[in-house]
């Protein structure tokens, strides 16, 4: 099966169907998306900055890690499902959307920039945990973690402006005019 068959089956889905159809599906699932996205910035941000030595410095980053990570799990698994449902809906134009695959690309470096905190930092926390900054390599990390959400957050907002119906709905057209009385 090709990619634009893929789309136009994941277009052509009940649910997507659905959601376009709907006046409160979409403006529901994308105020969700937001506050999902908000929580896993903001869940990110409280980690990274603790390991810039930005804030929370007095706490072992063991501590703050362990508070606020279950919650950047739960928001990004949010971010996921309302993410694909809002994609499914115009599949075949977000994805050959430049800002939308900048996105999956930037969601996509994010997560190899936490598997290399994994590889490096990570594994010597014992040694730093209670010092107001991680080592270099994790201060490193952290920088380029605000960033690329700094950018996914960018390139989210710029989809929405960028892209439009692939099937727009049927609007009757309305003249001020006809609005006046005569």
């Amino acid at each position: 099966m090709s990619i634009d068959a893929l789309l136009a089956l994941l277009e052509g889905s009940r649910v997507a169907g659905a959601i376009r159809d709907s006046l409160y599906f979409f403006p529901l699932i994308e105020s969700l998306h937001v506050i999902g996205l908000t929580m896993v910035f903001g869940t990110i941000a409280i980690v990274d900055l603790r390991l810039l030595g930005l804030a929370s410095a007095e706490r072992p980053f063991s501590r703050v890690a362990s508070d606020v990570l279950k919650w950047t799990w739960a928001a990004f698994a949010l971010t996921v499902v309302t993410g694909v449902l809002m994609f499914i809906t115009n599949a075949s134009v977000y994805y050959h959307n430049f800002y939308f695959r900048s996105k999956m690309a930037l969601l996509a470096l994010s997560g190899l920039n936490m598997f290399l905190f994994s590889l490096t930092s990570r594994r010597t926390v014992r040694d730093w945990d209670r010092e107001p900054a991680a080592p270099l390599a994790g201060r490193t990390i952290a920088t380029l973690s605000l960033l690329f959400w700094i950018g996914i957050i960018f390139a989210g907002r710029w989809i929405g402006f960028t892209t439009t119906r692939a099937t727009p709905a049927s609007e009757p057209e309305i003249n001020l005019e006809d609005l006046l009385p005569k």
